[in-house]
C-alpha cells in the first residue's frame, strides 16, 4: 500500500494531536484534595513494608537501587 504525502501528514498531525490531548490535565480542585490525600491514594501505603521489599531487593540483586549502599548479593548485609 502507498501512503501519499497528504494522508501521512494527516495521520502525523492526528497522532501529534491524539497525544498531546493525552498528557493534557486539569488542575486538582480544593474540594478534590482530601480524597487524594488519603493513606490509600498513596504510591506505598505501608512505608515500613516499602522499605523492607527495597532492602530485600537490593540485598539478592547487588545493587543500590538509588538508595543506601550495594551489597555482595549474597543477602547477608
Amino acid at each position: 500500500m502507498v501512503w501519499s504525502p497528504t494522508l501521512r501528514r494527516s495521520l502525523g498531525l492526528l497522532l501529534v494531536a491524539a497525544v498531546l490531548a493525552g498528557c493534557a490535565s486539569a488542575p486538582v480542585q480544593p474540594w478534590e484534595r482530601g480524597r487524594l490525600a488519603r493513606r490509600d491514594m498513596r504510591w506505598d501505603p505501608d512505608p515500613l513494608k516499602a522499605a523492607i521489599d527495597s532492602h530485600t531487593y537490593f540485598s539478592k540483586e547487588g545493587t543500590t537501587g538509588a538508595i543506601g549502599a550495594a551489597g555482595g548479593g549474597c543477602g547477608c548485609n
